[in-house]
């Protein structure tokens, strides 16, 4: 193990101004600055798949705090996205829109996309992780009740699993964390590939 270096002394950026993502940081214990309103346009470009886009846009967002910290030690990029019946569903433009989605996610499965990209000092590693999530059967009051919290407004497929969303949720195949908006564990296996003592 003397070969792995640690992260206490590094400078790891987080490129991301989500505060689900910098708290699921800080519980792994790993150090990090953050890197927000890097410019990144999040949208899919025509005849890209969900994993294509996500992966995209995570490695743009790791790029962009790249060019801003050029002296980093690892820069961390991540973009969810949420597929149901092939779509994607992003951020909702409003509440009303928030409620069409939640009422199109009630009582069925789907998919929680996010791409990372991991960049190190002349290396980089990506990937997609993909977990299935089920709503349960939801009535239109709880949809209307939820939405008004304001919880879902800024988040992909209007919910949070990690906040009252998680009411809304009969259960999940895959990693938690993924579904936060950043898959932990590999985060971590794409740190120890390039070197980084983790736990």
């Amino acid at each position: 193990m003397s070969h792995f270096r640690t992260l206490d002394d590094a400078v790891v950026i987080l490129a991301s101004a989500s505060p689900r993502r910098a708290e699921l940081l800080e519980q792994a214990g790993i150090p990090f600055q953050v890197a927000s309103a890097l410019g990144v346009e999040e949208r899919a470009l025509p005849d890209e798949t969900p994993s294509e886009t996500a992966l995209r846009l995570a490695g743009a967002k790791a790029e962009a705090a790249r060019s801003r910290y050029p002296d980093a030690d690892v820069v961390i990029g991540a973009d969810t996205i949420v597929v149901i019946d092939g779509q994607a569903l992003g951020k909702p433009r409003d509440s009303a829109d928030a409620e069409r989605m939640l009422a199109r996610l009630s009582g069925r499965e789907h998919a929680v996309v996010t791409g990372f990209a991991v960049l190190g000092r002349g290396s980089r590693i990506c990937g997609a992780e993909t977990t299935q999530v089920r709503f349960r059967q939801l009535e239109p009051s709880e949809i209307s009740h939820y939405v008004a919290t304001k919880e879902p407004l800024d988040k992909a497929g209007a919910y949070g699993i990690q906040g009252r969303g998680a009411l809304l949720i009969e259960g999940i195949s895959g990693d938690y964390t993924n579904v936060v908006g950043l898959p932990l564990p590999a985060i971590a296996s794409a740190l120890r590939h390039l070197g980084w003592r983790i736990g």
